[in-house]
């Protein structure tokens, strides 16, 4: 069951990326005959330990500048005085989401160059949010194709299962490379999220290591309050100064479509061993930081708008405003002008971050600074 409801995942990711249009002609029937691989599922070689001591296996890190996509920032975008010293910024691991596609694996070789230069747009519009309070580590790894959450073949899962074997090799360096005492902000997207949940859930709950955790930010992948966050080790970010805390939201506009979204996540089964059916999902609202709140659109700091090539982005004020509805879904309005890439349904899955890109620089820039007091 868990395979159907990582579909509508999969299938969110594939409009993005190949349109909508053939997607409503064909549906699931097209989706897994193009995406879903006829090979059989080879078992990856495990990294070496020290693989991720090679700068080239990461999208983004400190000693990257030139070309990373985490600094990106939009046109005529203006930064202000930095509130927090260097020495006392943040070390941010960000994964981010599927960008693999190709049928001819479960996963993506690390040097497939289609999917890395869509890992870096994806990362300029979502990683960017979070350099301002630190530096960005985004590792390269050997993510699970598309089409492995189309199936109910097990090699799907084996896809996924080898994909986070990478994600916590790159995680355990990435405390190697930082000093003990560094805070630290967790987040990521879509499948990018899904592995964040298992990571918070394997290194941090009941571990030393939650007590340097500022916020970990779970977009586009949902997480159930009853069911999952107790096993992740931090609490749920009800106001906008806590720290040591959970975020997550998926963005839809109105009428919002997500009835079998529902259906599907009710048939999964959550961290604690039991049924997610009848469990709210985890709704941030990232205009104020708040869990389950109201926020009206100028509230809304700076909406990232994509060009036609999502080569760049207009950052657009009051734009988008944001409530979080009895089901635990993120409602923004009416339908935003944000280009090609909305999903039926009225789901804005593609823009979590973009419709709230400058609410959550702010909102981690907030959470550091109390960090710091604390």
């Amino acid at each position: 069951m868990a395979r159907k409801f990582l579909y509508f995942i999969a299938s969110m990711i594939i409009l993005v990326i190949a349109g909508a249009f053939v997607f409503r002609i064909y549906g699931e029937e097209l989706m897994e005959v193009a995406f879903v691989p006829d090979a059989d599922f080879t078992a990856q070689e495990m990294l070496e330990n020290n693989v991720y001591a090679d700068v080239k296996m990461w999208l983004a890190r400190p000693e990257l500048v030139k070309g990373n996509p985490a600094l990106w920032l939009p046109t005529g975008f203006e930064e202000s005085e930095p509130a927090i010293a260097q020495a006392d910024k943040a070390a941010v691991f960000f994964i981010h989401p599927t960008s693999f596609l190709k049928k001819n694996r479960w996963n993506a070789p690390l040097d497939d160059a289609e999917s890395q230069a869509r890992a870096r747009i994806f990362l300029r519009g979502q990683a960017s949010a979070f350099s301002a309070i630190g530096d960005v580590w985004a590792p390269r790894y050997r993510q699970a194709t598309l089409g492995a959450f189309l199936t109910e073949k097990p090699e799907g899962q084996q896809a996924l299962d080898a994909a986070y074997a990478d994600v916590l090799t790159a995680f355990d360096h990435f405390l190697l490379e930082i000093p003990d005492d560094k805070a630290i902000i967790l987040a990521g997207h879509s499948q990018g999220s899904l592995h964040l949940t298992n990571l918070l859930k394997d290194r941090a709950a009941g571990t030393p290591l939650a007590n340097r955790i500022v916020a970990a930010y779970i977009v586009g992948w949902p997480v159930s309050v009853e069911a999952d966050v107790p096993a992740m080790g931090l609490d749920i970010c009800e106001n906008a100064e806590q720290t040591g805390c959970l975020l997550s939201w998926e963005s839809f506009a109105e009428p919002a479509d997500y009835g079998r979204i529902i259906e599907v996540y009710e048939m999964t089964i959550g961290f604690n061993g039991q049924p997610r059916k009848g469990t709210k999902l985890l709704c941030t609202n990232p205009i104020n930081g708040t869990t389950d709140s109201t926020a009206t659109a100028n509230d809304n700091l700076g909406t990232l708008v994509p060009n036609g090539d999502l080569s760049d982005a207009t950052l657009v004020a009051g734009a988008v405003p944001a409530r979080c509805d009895d089901k635990g879904f993120l409602l923004i309005g009416d339908p935003p002008e944000m280009g090609p890439y909305a999903l039926p349904g009225n789901n804005y899955h593609v823009y979590d971050y973009s419709l709230f890109w400058s609410n959550v620089r702010d909102d981690v820039s907030r959470r550091m600074t109390a960090f710091l007091a604390r």
